[in-house]
């Protein structure tokens, strides 16, 4: 057989035998490949490894370190799971099991009404190691339509996808489970187990050592709520030992820092069971620090030149058809409300109300850019299931701008948006970002095809004079415009999308926005959209979770607690803390009651920055003893300073607070 020639993605080419694989192509470069390698994409579609290679492919190696390869590695241990269970549980049925961010999941109804628990978990990891040790092969066969039904005869759920396939109402969660073109795909890997599934898998289960099963849950079939309740069983898998570690260690430190947690434990806010699901009330420690973030988004918008509007909480349904969310976000609405005059719903977002605003008188050339700034409440029905306390809540407040401008202004706006959002996220200590650019998605838009590249080039040409590495990500925009989504990593590898740049060529169209150019002709104005919080409790919750509740000092709801030694210093401690109240301080006196120690344990706990003790000897020379909190503590310097003059201290405070607002300012 002749050779075939295949090339690389770094454009080189390399000469192979005839029938090699992908395989075979990794171990040629290097066995450090060969071993890392899980799967291959092939002329742009993702495969197995196995498969042969044609003459004048194109070919990369998938390795298990990249987010694709964890994706293979994820999935296949979906099917070993599967694997184990229906060998521990005869008579189980398996329906799907991706692989999601992080990890993985399948769902199964068990017979006879059996249900998972915690202790289960152990009993099917250890079977799912038997499985790897064995290292059995993925084999993949493809399928007629008849053929898939008679071998997934015995499993419900398989049969229903496949009827769907045959219907063509396949949807999203059937994409990991059929090939497309009439054909059904599957994959076994030993005599007795075989799944449905588009794929790649790795070779064989030995690929597969790294894998740990975590939660037990309940999800009904196909999300419906009227759907059976299955049982599913989630779980994590990596490419070595050391990932894997890294990982649940990651995951200890996020269950430590968990927002809804030390909310709780800091008295910040609460979820109470009588407002229902998705809403929550503000408590003064938490209402402070979320003062403190809202005066500083207003203070910023005045400086960057932007207008104050407000905006009522609901308001007919004409200008929800108006601006299209009717037709495509009434999912996401909460559902109507008949009154007199007509019909009415909460408002999801605050443009179409902004938009009312440009359009309430004829506007000049000279006005534009306009920037129009609300802290906008806005109400978005969320299932029970995905909310998540303020991370995905039904009630929000969003620190929302619309800025109406023309075509030749467009770049120089969204380079100005760039540097605002960069700020403002630096300002509360966030510095590792992520850029993802999101384009139409081609079922869900409205507009011409070229106003949409107009838009899309416009948001990448800005990334681009930044110097900005970006991910694109294809269909995921809103219906009326591309975006700008910016991620922030937080102190424990975390990723979290806050802030959002969105080009809307849309709805100016469809309110019939206008304004008057230097021709004196009517134009159509651009409309950005641009939140830099994202929300103020989400974002409120990513800080919570930032800095594990021990909030930067300009920051904390509490920035000093004194403590009298005895019930003789309570005067001086009182004067202590109206000197330090004087000069703008947040600050309180904790009477001597108990003991010393446990009062001191009680304010760490509280993660306040700075705790003063004042005894005999501080009275008579009006000094103080600080206990900073840890992360205030200085390299080399003792964890306790005993006898500081009171006014150094004051200084010392002053500079860290000034200075950290300063920065923020300047950011």
């Amino acid at each position: 057989m002749s050779n075939i020639t295949v090339s690389l993605p770094d454009g080189s080419q390399r000469e192979l035998p005839g029938s090699s694989t992908p395989l075979d192509l990794a171990a040629s470069i290097g066995s450090g490949l060969k071993k890392a390698a899980v799967a291959a994409r092939v002329n742009g579609t993702d495969t197995d490894l196995t498969r042969e290679l044609d003459d004048g492919d194109e070919v990369a190696i998938i390795t298990n370190d990249t987010e694709a390869g964890r994706h293979v590695l994820r999935h296949s241990t979906a099917h070993v799971l599967a694997q184990a269970v229906t060998q521990l549980y005869p008579g189980a049925k398996f329906s799907v099991g991706p692989a999601i961010e992080n990890g993985f999941y399948y769902d199964f109804d068990l017979p006879d009404g059996q249900t998972f628990a915690d202790d289960d978990l152990a009993r099917i990891e250890a079977r799912m190691k038997e499985i790897v040790r064995a290292n059995q092969p993925f084999e993949r066969s493809e399928h007629s339509m008849a053929e898939a039904k008679e071998l997934f005869a015995d499993q419900p759920y398989k049969i229903e996808i496949i009827e769907r396939v045959e219907s063509a109402g396949a949807d999203a969660l059937d994409e990991g489970e059929i090939a497309g073109d009439g054909i059904i795909s599957a994959y076994r890997n030993s005599e007795t187990f075989v799944d449905m599934c588009v794929g790649p898998h790795v070779p064989s289960t030995g690929r597969l050592a790294f894998f740990k099963l975590q939660k037990v849950a309940g999800a009904h079939w196909r999300g419906n709520e009227s759907g059976k309740m299955l049982q599913r069983l989630y779980g994590t898998a990596w490419e070595s030992k050391q990932a894997l570690n890294d990982h649940l260690h990651q995951l200890e430190e996020a269950a430590k820092r968990d927002h809804r947690k030390l909310a709780t434990e800091l008295d910040l806010l609460s979820f109470p069971s009588e407002l229902g699901g998705g809403l929550a009330v503000w408590h003064p420690k938490g209402a402070i620090v979320r003062k403190l973030m809202e005066d500083y988004s207003r203070l910023r918008h005045e400086q960057g030149g932007y207008e104050f509007v407000y905006t009522p909480h609901l308001a007919n349904g004409t200008l929800f058809e108006t601006s299209g969310h009717l037709q495509w976000y009434a999912d996401g609405m909460y559902p109507p409300m008949e009154m007199d005059n007509g019909t009415y719903y909460m408002k999801p977002m605050n443009c179409p109300m902004h938009c009312l605003i440009f359009g309430s008188r004829q506007r000049s050339y000279r006005e534009l850019p306009l920037r129009l700034f609300e802290l906008g409440n806005v109400y978005r029905y969320e299932r029970a299931g995905t909310l998540h306390g303020l991370l995905r809540i039904r009630g929000f407040t969003q620190d929302d701008s619309h800025i109406y401008c023309t075509a030749e202004q467009l770049a120089g706006e969204i380079a100005s948006l760039l540097d605002f959002v960069l700020s403002v996220l630096r300002a509360f200590g966030f510095e590792d970002f992520t850029f993802n650019l999101s384009t139409k998605d081609p079922d869900k838009y409205v507009g011409s095809d070229d106003i949409w590249d107009e838009a899309t080039a416009a948001l990448r040409s800005a990334l681009d004079h930044h110097g900005l590495e970006y991910a694109v990500k294809e269909g995921d925009a809103a219906f009326y415009g591309p975006k700008i989504d910016i991620d922030v990593r937080d102190a424990i590898g975390r990723s979290w999308q806050l802030s959002t740049i969105q080009a809307d060529f849309q709805l100016p169209e469809r309110f019939g926005l206008e304004y008057v150019g230097t021709d004196n002709e009517r134009h159509r104005p651009i409309m950005l959209h641009r939140a830099l919080f994202g929300s103020i409790e989400r974002f409120f919750g990513v800080l919570v979770e930032h800095y594990a509740g021990a909030f930067p000092t300009w920051l904390a709801p509490l920035q000093v607690r004194v403590l009298p030694v005895a019930e003789a210093h309570q005067p001086h401690a009182a004067k202590v803390a109206e000197r330090l109240a004087a000069i703008g301080a947040r600050v309180d006196v904790v009477v001597a009651d108990t003991g010393l120690g446990k009062r001191i344990r009680t304010a760490k706990m509280d993660k306040i920055p700075y705790v003063l003790v004042v005894g005999d000897d501080d009275v008579a020379a009006d000094t103080v003893g600080v206990n900073a909190r840890t992360d205030l503590v200085a390299e080399g310097s003792a964890d306790v300073e005993r006898d500081v003059a009171f006014d150094a201290f004051v200084e010392r405070f002053r500079a860290e607070v000034d200075g950290a607002t300063a920065a923020a300012l300047s950011a």
